[in-house]
């Protein structure tokens, strides 16, 4: 598998995407800031897309470390109930 290279656009609805620089088809992430957060960031909003899509990829990389590839028990699902975090 050749290694992939990915680039942040911004699509012609102000939205940011991250996507395969040598694929056009459907981003892998996309970020949407409203109007409110677009004034409150006055025009920082790529650096604070840059940075949002940079945490996900460090997360995903934790993540990644934590997963037992070797586990083919199925997940259980958490009895707890979910919350919103802020």
């Amino acid at each position: 598998m050749s290694p992939s290279f990915f680039e942040i656009v911004q699509l012609t609805n102000g939205d940011y995407a991250l996507r395969r620089i040598d694929d056009d088809s459907v981003p892998l992430v996309k970020i949407s800031f409203s109007e409110e957060a677009r004034e409150m960031m006055e025009d920082r909003d790529l650096s604070v897309a840059k940075a949002m899509i940079a945490a996900g990829i460090e997360a995903v990389g934790n993540i990644a470390q934590d997963i037992d590839w070797e586990d083919d028990e199925p997940d259980t699902p958490d009895p707890r109930p979910s919350y919103t975090l802020h």
